[in-house]
This record gives structure tokens, C-alpha cells and sequence, in this order.
């Protein structure tokens, strides 16, 4: 099993374990960090998607923080299981898991979220095509942080807010353009 430490928040210095599974890479601790200064360190009061959640390191860092909600979405089943046994260790009662491909809920959920973490696998090619889906599940203001093993112009109707890189990770959090 690998594992990840929570930063901050309710869960701070908890561990959440994961397995080995093709294209699962957490998000790394300074990128994170980076993140949820942007973000604002309390997401209370906001709801969360976290596509493509894999070891669910962002989803429970936000869960950590305050999030009134959080959904995760993982169509791994290793993973998935994994993610269920870390909400209940760590007692989420604002963290819903759903065994689903991320493409299909983008599809068929119709929920809005004041911020989504889309972090596919690198290797996936689903950026271009989730990005012109996520703007009807946006709440307004809402933002989408971006994580990719490249650099990615964000395409319209999209307008990056923050953007950084971490060794072969590159990140940004973007919004509509309004």
C-alpha cells in the first residue's frame, strides 16, 4: 500500500493509503500546498468534485478543510475500495465515493460544484474533451484546478487564475471566463 499525509485541517498529519494501480500518481504534497493557498485555506461552506479521485489525496485534503461536501469519483475498484475504507477510517461524513468512470458522471450527473479537481491520468488524453463538459457543473464563480504531465492552454471558455509547475506536473486552477 502507498500513502499519503493530509496538510491541513481537520485530518492534518492523517494517513491515507492506496493501491498500486496503472496511471495513479497522488498529487504531490507541495503542489497541494500551492493549490489550497489559492484556494483559500478553508473551503467551508464549498461543495467538491474530485474526477478521476485515485488515491483521493485532494478530496479529503478538501474534506479536511471544511468542504460541506465532497464527491469522489473513481472507476478503479482497488482504488474505490480503497477510498471507502480512508473515509471511514477518517470518520468523512461529507464524502461521498462513487464506483464510476469519470466521463460517464461528467455525462450524467448534473450536480454543481464550487470546485473540481480534474487530474485524469496523464496518459488518458481526456483533458480536451472534459473541459467543454465541466461548465454546466460549475456553480457560479466556481473553479476547476487542472493538473497534467504537460503544459495545457486552457481553451475558451476557460481563463487561467493560477498556474504552476512541479517537476514533470504541471497545474493550473481556471475559471469561466465571464
Amino acid at each position: 500500500m502507498n500513502k499519503v499525509r493530509i496538510g491541513a485541517g481537520e485530518f492534518r498529519s492523517r494517513i491515507i493509503q492506496f493501491p498500486d494501480a496503472e496511471g495513479l500518481r497522488p498529487t504531490p504534497d507541495r503542489v497541494r500546498e500551492t493549490l489550497f493557498n489559492w484556494l483559500g485555506q478553508s473551503l467551508y461552506g464549498r461543495t467538491c468534485l474530485d474526477l478521476f479521485a485515485g488515491s483521493g489525496a485532494l478530496g479529503f485534503e478538501a474534506a479536511s478543510r471544511g468542504a460541506e461536501r465532497v464527491v469522489m469519483v473513481e472507476k478503479s475498484l482497488p482504488a474505490f475500495r480503497a477510498l471507502k475504507e480512508n473515509a471511514e477510517r477518517l470518520g468523512c461524513r461529507d464524502v461521498i465515493i462513487r464506483h464510476q468512470d469519470g466521463l460517464e458522471f461528467v455525462a450524467r450527473d448534473v450536480e454543481r460544484f464550487d470546485v473540481i479537481f480534474l487530474d485524469p491520468p496523464f496518459q488518458s488524453g481526456y483533458l480536451p474533451g472534459i473541459l467543454d463538459s465541466l461548465p454546466r457543473h460549475l456553480k457560479e464563480g466556481g473553479m476547476v484546478y487542472v493538473e497534467s504531465g504537460s503544459a495545457m492552454a486552457a481553451p475558451a471558455p476557460w481563463n487561467v487564475l493560477k498556474s504552476g509547475r512541479a517537476g514533470q506536473v504541471w497545474f493550473q486552477l481556471i475559471g469561466l471566463n465571464e
